[in-house]
This record gives structure tokens, C-alpha cells and sequence, in this order.
């Protein structure tokens, strides 16, 4: 069990424990928020990320999951509204080494942990987090518990945790009410299944975007006018959202498709695909990935679980891979005027070198307006 140097002991902070399912134990300080029960559950994950804390606290797609960052200085530049993803973060909590009580940049506008509480997002610090992001690339994503309730009820909660097989969490994160962005000429409706504010945002610079709940039919979405549709990021297990996927087969070969992160996962499982669980997924800013088209490699930034089988794909070709581990990292079908990519073009936090796609887009969307006069 790894402890902080009694010389580092924050005077203020009680006692926490992080227990993941299978037994491995972690010492701590309880940070942020403090939920009454003294507990919190989740499937914990690593990000190798150097900055963009809150970027990555606010991405809907780690709704079910606990965040360890792999950097081990969190929070020295604060937060403000303008880097968040969303409404508020989704994650089930944050673990790090150390967090740093004061702020250093003219943008904040809070420090973390003021933002953690009021978010209601439970922290522990002080974690050997070299150890932990150690152990979870030796055994895989596991669920676990974390709080400063005793270890006893710490280490029955870690027995109780789920990760996020099976489970639909894009439920709980889409959009209620359709909204619009942009002024362009031509009209993309985009699904929300946990969209990042800086997708939307890349959209809107583009076309005039509406932003539909996750449960939008085929026949909405023709309804709305839409000139291309857009399949956004999410949280949780593709196999588990079946009725998005039949959906998403009434719209293919109709209207020109890009998918993102989850929404790849679920156009290419429309397209006949199936995906699997990766052992602890791909959490981070610095994913090297080669264009097989070009052959050119972009730096990429990453946060999914899951990813598409190579064996399956038989509509389309793979377009891009990632050159870590030979994942699956885009897909294309030109008949069928769709494609997409596992990765995050639109950065948020990480490098812009894929931004091209959404020229991709636009430059598919005008010329099926074309052909199609």
C-alpha cells in the first residue's frame, strides 16, 4: 500500500483508500467533493494527458469512469467556463498525485478543487498513480471504489462496482431539447450521444448545425432537412445501444455520415461491423496514426474503450490505424458517401493535426449537393 512522505501530509485532507475489484489496495487523501456515504464506484481508467485537465473532466464519454492522470501535477492553471466540454463533468471521480491548491494563469476563474465541489465530483489525492496506471495496463480497465469511509466498506464497494459492459450511459448524457449553432449553407443534423462543446463548436464554423437527442429516428432526422448528419462521441459499450444502431442503418446511403469516437463505432457496427472491449483503451493526447490513404501520421488525441474488430469490416475499407497497437482508427464507405474515426479530430484537449476532416465533411456534403441537382 503506498502512503505520502509524512512530510507532504496535507494537514487538512482525511484519510482515503482506492480498492479496485481485484483486491489491489491504494492509500490516499480524500479531495473535492465529499459525498455523505464516503464512497464512490466506477471503472477506472488512465490518461497520459500533460494538460487539459478540465477538458478531459468534462468529456460526457468518461461517464461511468474514474479518471487517473498519469501526469502527476493536476490543477496549477485552474479552470475557467471557456474549456468546458460540457454542462458539467460526468466522470464518477478523479484520481492524481498531487493537486495543486493555488492557481497560476489569468485565465482561471477557480481553482480545481473549488470546481470539484461544486460539481460534486469526489477526488482522492496522493496516490501512487505510477503504480496504479501500472497495474491497470497489466490487468486491464477494472472497476473499483474509492472514499474516506473505512477500507472494510471501501473494499465491499470495489466487490459491488461495474464497469461499463452492457450498460447504455449515452441515456444519461444527450442533450433533452434539440438545439442550432451556425449560419452556414448547409444544414448537418449531428446525434448527441455525450458531444464535446468543441465539436460543436468546429460544426458551427462550418454549417448550420442542430443538435438532436440520441433517440432521434432516421425519419427525424430526413424531417429536419438535414444535408449530412453527424455521429458524435459518447460514453459506454456500443453493443449495448442497439436501437441507435438500426437507426443509424436507416440513414446510411440516404445522407452523407461522419462519426466520431463512438459514433465510428456505431456507423461501422450499421455497417455490419462488431466491436470488442479493449484491455485499458486509449486515454490520452499523443496517439501516433497514419492515414492509409496518404500515408500521412497525425498526433491524435484519445478517449474510448472499445473499437472496431478488423476481421468484421466488409462494407467500406479501414482508412487509418494507430501505429501503437494496429487499432482500427477510421473507416470508409465512398458508395455509401460515409466515414469516420475512432480518435478526436476536433482535439479538446490535444493537438489540431486532424482537423482536416471536417473539411472532409464539408467538401462530401457539397459535393452530394451537387451530384444529387
Amino acid at each position: 500500500m503506498s502512503r505520502l512522505p509524512a512530510h507532504r501530509l496535507p494537514a487538512h485532507r482525511l484519510p482515503a483508500h482506492l480498492v479496485l475489484a481485484d483486491g489491489a489496495t491504494f492509500a490516499g487523501y480524500a479531495a473535492g467533493y465529499l459525498p455523505e456515504e464516503g464512497v464512490r464506484t466506477g471503472e477506472f481508467v488512465f490518461n497520459t494527458a500533460l494538460s487539459g485537465y478540465q477538458e478531459v473532466l468534462t468529456d460526457p464519454s468518461y461517464a461511468g469512469q474514474v479518471i487517473t492522470f498519469t501526469y502527476p501535477h493536476i490543477g496549477n492553471y485552474g479552470v475557467t467556463p471557456l474549456d468546458d466540454e460540457a454542462t458539467r463533468p460526468w466522470c464518477q471521480g478523479l484520481v492524481v498525485r498531487e493537486l495543486a491548491t493555488r492557481r497560476s494563469s489569468w485565465r482561471a476563474t477557480e481553482d480545481l478543487e473549488e470546481y470539484l465541489v461544486r460539481h460534486r465530483v469526489a477526488a482522492i489525492v496522493g496516490v501512487d498513480t505510477r503504480r496504479l496506471t501500472r497495474h491497470l495496463r497489466s490487468h486491464g480497465a477494472l472497476a473499483g471504489a474509492f472514499g474516506h469511509a473505512g477500507l472494510a466498506e471501501v473494499s465491499a464497494a470495489a466487490l459491488r462496482a461495474e464497469g461499463t459492459d452492457g450498460h447504455d450511459l449515452v441515456s444519461d448524457v444527450t442533450t433533452r431539447t434539440a438545439f442550432t449553432r451556425g449560419e452556414g449553407d448547409l444544414h448537418v443534423v449531428a446525434i448527441d450521444y455525450g458531444i464535446k462543446e468543441t465539436m460543436v463548436a468546429q460544426l458551427a464554423r462550418r454549417f448550420r448545425v442542430t443538435v438532436v437527442p440520441s433517440w432521434t429516428t432516421a425519419d427525424e432526422v430526413r424531417a429536419l432537412g438535414a444535408d449530412g448528419v453527424f455521429l458524435s462521441n459518447g460514453p459506454g459499450d456500443p453493443a449495448a445501444l442497439a436501437p441507435a444502431v438500426r437507426e443509424i442503418g436507416g440513414l446510411v446511403g440516404t445522407l452523407p455520415i461522419f462519426g466520431i469516437c463512438l459514433g465510428h463505432q456505431l456507423l461501422a457496427t450499421a455497417l455490419g461491423a462488431t466491436t470488442f472491449k479493449l484491455p485499458f483503451g486509449h486515454h490520452g493526447s499523443n496517439h501516433p496514426v497514419q492515414d492509409l490513404a496518404s500515408g500521412r501520421i497525425e498526433i491524435t488525441a484519445q478517449n474510448h474503450n472499445y473499437a472496431v474488430a478488423p476481421s468484421s469490416v466488409s462494407r467500406g475499407v479501414v482508412s487509418h490505424v494507430n501505429l501503437n497497437d494496429g487499432v482500427i482508427e477510421g473507416i470508409a464507405a465512398a458508395e455509401e458517401r460515409c466515414f469516420s474515426v475512432q480518435y478526436h479530430p476536433e482535439a479538446g484537449p490535444g493537438p489540431h493535426d486532424a482537423r482536416y476532416l471536417f473539411e472532409r465533411f464539408d467538401h462530401l456534403l457539397r459535393t452530394d449537393r451537387l451530384e444529387s441537382r
